[in-house]
């Protein structure tokens, strides 16, 4: 996919508002980082009252604008989203925020050694790249941020984060600082969704205590292996653990909560997350071997969740020639297109696939397979997208 084709009139990432786009007129340049962090009690982060007195101030000016509209339109080369955005004060355009800082498989696009068609024409044009699939969640009321999987292409998407951060920052937002990160969520070990971490240690960052999430294996491995064992040694890191189906509560407005998925399991357990916002959730679940081994339905997932970015990491069976396929497991996403046929339409919406092989169709300008994906009523995430909890 061409990124120029993934945007709108206006140069811009699609925004798909889930929420009211409802804006803080405070400016919040005058407060310092550390009156924008929350406060922290017992694990459990409180905001600032004098930023609920900021909100409540300008509530009758944020009820008088119209909501965010977001317009999806399908092109024969791929697929593209025109926003309008309604009149606002000012702040950030969306108060808390879900931002697709990547879509590709754990090698990003292309991938290291491929000189085949699936990868020579993204060698050749760099605006065709993609980074390793990977969120971001902005809380522009705290200024707080977390990352969901620190991925080879962690220095990047920091930056693309901290460049989001900013755009909530009026009337200069080149000078709003950017916050660090608050956290950061581990799905498992495989190299795609951890492996970023060596930037927060001394040779680069030399990060300060970066909260990071993990499970029991997870944790387990990091502290039991060079270099990870180091960063938490160093302190760069600080391991929080997690227990799959306990909430983990952010902030006031904001809870994450993992689950387990069946997957190849060499180093750790594997998990997806739902994070909730203060109006609406999404899931992120990059990785499963496929979903007939799984213990819960797919489909109720989908059920509970506005959003949902589920494993596409293969179009198809045969997709790798020369590879048994059956020792590397994922749902297909042609099995889950049939499979989610049976879903209204309403449910269908919410499926947008990520954490793409290099090998998958879908990642190539105007391919079929990307149009079997849109007539089918899913989506394909887009490196950049905001999404509005």
């Amino acid at each position: 996919m061409e990124d120029r084709s993934l945007r709108n009139t206006q140069g811009k990432p699609p925004i798909i508002e889930l929420t009211n786009a409802y804006s803080r007129g405070a400016n919040r340049n005058s407060k310092s980082r550390d009156d924008l962090r929350a406060t922290h009690s017992n694990g459990v982060c409180e905001e600032l009252k004098t930023s609920e007195r900021l909100m409540m101030r300008h509530v009758p000016t944020i009820r008088s604008w119209i909501s965010l509209v977001v317009i999806v339109a399908f092109t024969s080369d791929a697929w593209s989203a025109t926003w309008v955005q309604a009149p606002r004060t000012s702040g950030p355009l969306l108060p808390v925020e879900l931002v697709v800082l990547g879509i590709a498989q754990d090698a990003g696009f292309p991938q290291a050694g491929c000189d085949k068609n699936c990868c020579r024409q993204a060698w050749a044009d760099p605006s065709l790249r993609r980074r390793v699939a990977s969120l971001g969640v902005i809380d522009h009321a705290t200024g707080q941020c977390w990352l969901f999987d620190c991925t080879p292409d962690f220095p990047s998407q920091l930056r693309m984060l901290d460049e989001r951060y900013r755009l909530g920052s009026e009337p200069i937002p080149s000078q709003r600082e950017p916050p660090g990160l608050e956290g950061i969520f581990l799905t498992h070990a495989h190299i795609g969704h951890y492996a970023g971490l060596i930037h927060v240690g001394r040779e680069v960052m030399g990060a300060d205590k970066i909260p990071t999430y993990a499970m029991p294996r997870m944790e387990k491995f990091l502290i039991g292996n060079g270099p990870w064992s180091q960063l938490v040694e160093l302190e760069n890191i600080v391991l929080k653990p997690m227990q799959a189906g306990t909430e983990v509560r952010l902030n006031r407005r904001l809870t994450v909560t993992p689950f387990l998925v069946p997957h190849r399991d060499e180093f750790s357990e594997t998990v997806g997350f739902t994070i909730k916002g203060p109006s609406k959730s999404v899931t992120f679940l990059p990785d499963i071997d496929k979903w007939s081994r799984w213990d819960r339905s797919i489909e109720k997932l989908i059920e509970q969740v506005d959003l949902a970015y589920l494993d596409g990491t293969f179009f198809e069976n045969g997709e790798i020639p020369g590879r048994d396929m059956a020792l590397i497991p994922h749902p297909f996403v042609a099995e889950s297109i049939n499979r989610f046929a049976a879903l209204d339409e309403t449910q269908r919406k919410k499926v947008r696939f990520i954490h793409f092989n290099h090998t998958n169709p879908v990642l190539q300008v105007g391919s079929k397979s990307a149009q079997e994906i849109k007539r089918a009523g899913m989506a394909i995430a887009v490196e950049g997208e905001v999404v509005g909890l």
